[in-house]
């Protein structure tokens, strides 16, 4: 990946942007921007705030200095899409920063009731205010929730950090870990493939699963499919694989899943520790290129919230 240059400035509702593709400018309110972007198409794009959807529209075609591949032709410009994308108006178009997407599989079975939950919601704070204090990051890292207490649910689209809100949990069910873990890897595939579709570069993809229990799907086909599925990603290197255990968990059963790494056991309940964790690490992360390979701190050292259970 060559160097890339992009600066953006806003006054009141106009942001103009300048990048090495030439100068773009926006005017609106969150949910509602026109304007044209840095290539030279001008387009409009709608939101629904708080969801991370919206739709964008295209009006007319690319600059004369922009080629078409093979693969286009000219009606695929005036297009209308919906995609999972930060909320705000901020298109692909508007920050083509590469990203670091960040999948978190949150176990919020009823056994996490308590103070358990309310630490982790104390973590996820802090990993939202870390991340969004990073000028680079909160444009580059990319987070997605899904949940799983007696269901699955999508608790928050892909969007990047600084538009990042995570939700309010409630600690309820049993703990269908298999279907989660496959909810969270067909998101991820979804968003891979957006970037693919508008030319975004992104880093190796984080799967971050934490628990403290057992799967109550283990006996379905969905805890086999998970488990082959983390082993496919991992030995093709599509993405990163994390189990954390919470107290209680099996961490015998968690390491089914672990393939390159040992599943990690947290101390206690120091959910914002991991978090901190996790966000200098994507920071680290974001600061450096695709492809680059980037040492992590060992979560597992004196110092660190987790251990490695025998």
């Amino acid at each position: 990946m060559g160097w890339r240059w992009r600066k953006a400035f806003t006054r009141g509702p106009i942001r103009t942007t300048v990048s090495k593709t030439g100068i773009g400018w926006s005017i609106g309110v969150p949910g509602f921007r026109v304007g044209i972007a840095p290539t030279g198409r001008k387009y409009l794009s709608v939101g629904i705030p708080n969801t991370g959807l919206y739709w964008i529209k295209y009006f007319d075609f690319p600059r004369k200095d922009i080629r078409l591949s093979k693969n286009q032709n000219i009606n695929n410009w005036r297009i209308i899409k919906m995609e999972q994308v930060p909320f705000g108006g901020i298109s692909f178009a508007e920050n083509p920063e590469p990203r670091c997407p960040c999948v978190l599989l949150i176990d919020i079975s009823g056994s996490m009731n308590g103070q358990p939950i309310q630490e982790l919601q104390n973590g996820l704070s802090t990993y939202k205010d870390e991340l969004a204090a990073d000028d680079l990051a909160k444009k580059r890292v990319e987070v997605a929730i899904v949940t799983f207490g007696g269901s699955v649910n999508i608790a928050h689209g892909f969007s990047t950090a600084d538009l990042f809100v995570p939700p309010v949990l409630t600690a309820q069910g049993e703990t269908p870990m298999g279907q989660a873990i496959i909810s969270g890897l067909n998101l991820l595939d979804e968003r891979k493939r957006e970037y693919q579709q508008n030319g975004i570069k992104y880093f190796r993809p984080w799967v971050f699963l934490i628990t403290d229990g057992a799967p109550t799907d283990m006996n379905t086909s969905a805890w086999p499919e998970a488990i082959e599925r983390i082993k496919k990603g991992e030995k093709e290197k599509t993405f990163m694989f994390f189990a954390v255990g919470v107290e209680g968990a099996n961490m015998e059963t968690l390491s089914q899943l672990s393939i390159n790494r040992q599943p990690l056991k947290l101390k206690g309940l120091r959910f914002r520790d991991l978090f901190a964790w996790l966000s200098n690490s994507q920071q680290q992360v974001s600061r450096s290129q695709p492809g680059d390979t980037v040492p992590l701190e060992n979560p597992a050292g004196p110092t660190g919230w987790a251990e490695i259970s025998a």
